[in-house]
């Protein structure tokens, strides 16, 4: 195997919280020196790419905006292609807003005016927005997306709930399930990361922690997985988990080895 390119996820892979994971930065060193072109792939819809470009900056990983993929840019990419007339009930923080209306969205608050409802992280997620998402998906018909499934996000100290309790509870009294999942492991992340690397995937590593949305795209898509044990999955999950990564790596340092052996 000849690796040209690499996606990379950025919670609980290079970094928890405000911290930095010991040998991330040398792990994104090692990839770039071999020649490889890196694409930062995260499904954290809550900051725009900028303040995570310099996040990474700021850890001693150099970054430029066009080096990270969000699940926010990618839901603004994918619903302005494919729906770019339709108002959006948003249901995320603020930077899924913005996205959406800096690729030309609309956005709207009335779910009788809604044509899509997309779901995400909400930390002021109440009765009232599910409420407001009932009637835009069961007397609007409207379109039912979301950013991204994770069930936690990793952060300093533990984990904390992510975009699946939303998509669950909207899910469960809706009576209807997502018409199209946006982050990863959708097809959809993947290809816009692999036409921004200019990679096809049996040339392209997947670096990230999570079985059920980092390893599980990367062997969908024929692509060779690293899992570092350095997020949310430990060697009990790995056991009882149907996905299988390729190489499972205390940390970012034992790239240097897979890589060699790749080349």
């Amino acid at each position: 195997m000849t690796y040209t390119s690499a996606i990379i996820d950025l919670d609980g892979t290079v970094y928890r919280g405000d911290s930095l994971v010991e040998n991330a930065a040398e792990g994104v060193r090692t990839v770039r020196k071999a020649g490889i072109s890196t694409l930062f792939v995260t499904n954290k819809p809550i900051d725009r790419r900028e303040k995570y470009c310099e996040k990474l900056n700021a850890l001693g990983i150099d970054c430029s905006s066009d080096d990270i993929i969000t699940s926010a840019t990618a839901s603004a990419d994918y619903l302005s292609a494919q729906y770019p007339e339709r108002e959006i009930y948003v249901i995320g923080e603020d930077a899924l807003v913005a996205e959406l209306r800096a690729a030309g969205l609309k956005t709207t608050t009335d779910p009788e005016r809604a044509g899509t409802v997309i779901a995400s992280l909400d930390f002021g997620f109440d009765y009232q927005v599910l409420q407001d998402a009932l009637i835009a998906l069961t007397e609007n018909d409207a379109l039912f997306v979301a950013t991204n499934p994770d069930r936690t996000c990793p952060v300093d100290g533990g984990e904390i709930p992510d975009a699946a309790g939303m998509i669950g509870a909207i899910e469960g009294v809706a009576g209807q399930e997502l018409d199209q999942l946006i982050g990863k492991p959708s097809n959809v992340i993947l290809q816009m990361a692999l036409e921004r690397l200019g990679s096809e995937p049996e040339h392209c590593l997947m670096i990230g922690d999570r079985l059920g949305t980092d390893i599980r795209m990367g062997n969908q898509a024929g692509m060779e997985t690293v899992l570092p044990l350095t997020g949310v999955t430990s060697t009990a999950d790995l056991a009882e988990s149907d996905v299988g990564a390729d190489h499972v790596v205390t940390d970012l340092s034992e790239l240097a080895a897979i890589i060699e052996n790749g080349q």
